[in-house]
């Protein structure tokens, strides 16, 4: 059995940090998250890492992140490009932006020969989440009836932002702790120890438990998820386009919901107590870079990660 490899869905980042020159560090030593996301995961035994990336920024990529994490990890690179697997769809003529992240996975798809955890590169999980999400890759196959995926849920109050709303997957879980539905919510807004969101601009709001397991597209797939998205991606693609031209995309939670709907697929939720953290808003900022200088105070990491 192939050991498991890790895939950071890191496409984004130059749209999101205006180039990744500008990209923001959080450590005394210049770190940002995607620093301690790998130095975590190496911890719990991966040993690869494929970064997807934009094309047009591979030599910033590889001198600003890619050389710095190759001192503790194998890195390996591959490129989301609008073009690849659309197949017949028509692609609108304005239409600049990504097919989302499930496209962005099967970028990685000839780089792949085994298991492999999904991150999103700028969000903090913790080490628990890649310990358990590693052991389960190492330990489950698929069994001949049905895939066999896991993904690492954390509560909603644990992950949600003081300065504005965010998009969740909202799961439901049976009793035997298997992925029953997810759905992605936009705009959850802090209320208390938990969240609310509306779908009629505030006139009526819908409210959710702190306790809710949500998903922060922290995953673990077999090398048949490849071959299943891959054959289902056009057809979901469409059907996105078909509501919103401009925007549509097909997500990880839409992929995977779609598998288990067909009955294609059991989903292993791992509860993570871990707070996750990213920067979703500038504001968020000063909490990450206080939380991260308590952990390394506390001796969880060092103060130069890859030293």
């Amino acid at each position: 059995m192939e050991k498991p490899v890790l895939v950071v869905l890191a496409a984004g980042m130059g749209s999101r940090y205006g180039g990744l020159k500008q990209m923001d560090s959080v450590g005394s030593c210049g770190q940002c998250l995607i620093d301690y996301s790998i130095y975590d995961a190496r911890r719990a035994g991966f040993e690869k890492v494929i970064f997807v990336i934009n094309r047009e920024l591979e030599a910033d990529f590889r001198a600003l992140v890619g050389s710095r994490i190759s001192r503790g990890m194998e890195v390996r690179y591959a490129f989301q490009e609008m073009e690849d697997m659309v197949g017949d769809v028509p692609i609108p003529p304005s239409r600049t932006k990504p097919w989302g992240t499930t496209h962005a996975v099967l970028a990685a798809r000839e780089l792949i020969d085994g298991p492999f955890a999904v991150i999103n590169a700028d969000d903090y999980y913790g080490p628990e989440a890649y310990r358990v999400l590693y052991d389960y890759l190492a330990h489950h196959t698929d069994r001949p009836d049905c895939f066999q995926y896991a993904m690492v849920g954390y509560y909603l109050g644990k992950t949600l932002s003081d300065n504005g709303g965010v998009t969740r997957g909202v799961c439901r879980i049976n009793r035997d702790g298997l992925l029953e539905s997810i759905v992605e919510q936009q705009n959850i807004e802090r209320e208390g120890e938990g969240g609310r969101f509306t779908t009629d601009d505030g006139q009526n709001w819908n409210y959710l438990s702190g306790e809710t397991l949500v998903s922060m597209n922290f995953w673990g797939f077999q090398r048949s998820f490849l071959e299943e998205a891959r054959e289902r991606f056009p057809l979901l693609l469409r059907r996105a386009l078909g509501h919103h031209p401009e925007k549509g995309e097909v997500q990880l939670p839409v992929m995977v919901a779609d598998m288990l709907d067909r009955g294609r697929a059991q989903v292993r939720v791992l509860s993570s107590g871990e707070k996750w953290f990213g920067v979703t808003y500038r504001e968020d900022k000063p909490k990450v870079v206080e939380a991260l200088r308590k952990k390394t105070e506390q001796g969880l990491y060092p103060e130069d990660l890859w030293a």
